[in-house]
């Protein structure tokens, strides 16, 4: 999977589709079970959120703008 898609591009069957990563213990349990964990982000602190819990395979977002954030910068500014 990779670390950013775009909604709609990836086949999410499976996976633990959340809205966001405020449930540290729903997180946790799906990675523990080996259940993918997709979250869904809308603004650029979110998929930095989402990308800073190890548990996140791929965050989704809505538009290709958010599909380009560079990830290093965006990480270590």
């Amino acid at each position: 999977m990779p670390e950013l898609a775009l909604e709609g591009s990836l086949e999410v069957e499976g996976a633990l589709v959340l809205e966001d990563v405020s449930n540290a213990e729903q997180l946790r349990e799906a990675h523990e079970r080996g259940t993918p964990v997709v979250v869904r982000a809308g603004t650029r602190e979110a998929v930095k959120e989402a990308l800073a819990r190890p548990e996140v395979a791929c965050v989704l977002v809505p538009s290709e703008e958010l599909l380009a954030l560079d990830l290093t910068e965006l990480t270590y500014g």
